[in-house]
């Protein structure tokens, strides 16, 4: 069975003109001949051009792809082991510029318009979108979630900044106090509950007290988020949650 070259074009998805090319470099000379002098291609010379599609899709150029096709020292087996690896090394390039773009994407839905600089001078390997698809799903439909999404369409890179240097320095401080052994229910810690809940009202949505409790809840209970706080200092998600419920007690009485 052999094939014309129109036929051979179809099967591959390339041109007819691309197939002369390769016939009149020697890349891929077809077996065949028709009476008529017209190129006619067998299964080797289909074998032949499936390998230079795939070394042409990973970048190779052509005189590289007809040296490694040519090499008369060449090991069938080496030769697939190359290929999976090469399409390993591939698969795994285009996983990272897929989840660069999502991470694009999610940042303009999420109203962090920052350049990949900015965004990495701002929050260096920390994703701030992270949880942004499950916060969408627990809190799409409320207004905190929505006036959050309207606060940070505004900010610019010295307002994020501004917000993490805050943040990182309560982080700072709360670790020192729960590392000196204060109780959650000193005046210490119940005012930087406070500050946590304040923080949150300035930069993101109105925060009451039953939505700071809810919040400290969910700091001990979602592992991720005990993770986060626990890093600071041992037990600090723990001793959050206790400042947070002795705040909200103290300004509800």
């Amino acid at each position: 069975m052999s094939y014309s070259v129109g036929q051979v074009a179809g099967f591959a998805g390339v041109t007819v003109r691309t197939l002369h090319h390769y016939d009149e470099i020697g890349l891929l000379v077809p077996g065949e001949r028709s009476a008529a002098g017209h190129r006619r291609y067998g299964d080797a010379d289909l074998d032949r051009l499936q390998r230079i599609l795939f070394y042409r899709e990973l970048g190779f150029p052509l005189d590289e792809v007809a040296a490694l096709l040519d090499d008369p020292d060449a090991d069938p087996r080496a030769h697939l082991r190359r290929q999976h690896d090469l399409l390993t090394a591939r698969i795994e390039q285009l996983r990272k510029m897929a989840e660069a773009v999502e991470d694009a994407m999610e940042a303009r839905r999420m109203g962090i318009d920052l350049t990949p600089e900015e965004r990495f001078e701002v929050f260096g390997d920390k994703d701030p979108e992270q949880y942004a698809q499950e916060a969408e799903r627990r809190w799409g439909g409320t207004e905190a979630f929505a006036e959050s999404q309207r606060r940070a369409a505004r900010y610019t890179k010295a307002d994020w900044q501004r917000m993490k240097a805050e943040a990182d320095d309560w982080g700072a401080r709360y670790a020192a106090l729960v590392t000196a052994a204060e109780p959650p229910g000193g005046e210490r810690a119940m005012d930087m509950a406070e500050e946590h809940r304040r923080h949150i009202r300035v930069w993101f949505y109105d925060c009451p007290y039953e939505t700071h409790r809810c919040l400290g809840g969910m700091y001990v209970a979602d592992e991720r988020f005990k993770a986060f706080y626990d890093a600071m200092a041992p037990g600090l998600a723990e001793h959050l949650k206790e400042a947070i419920e002795a705040n909200a007690a103290r300004h509800a009485g």
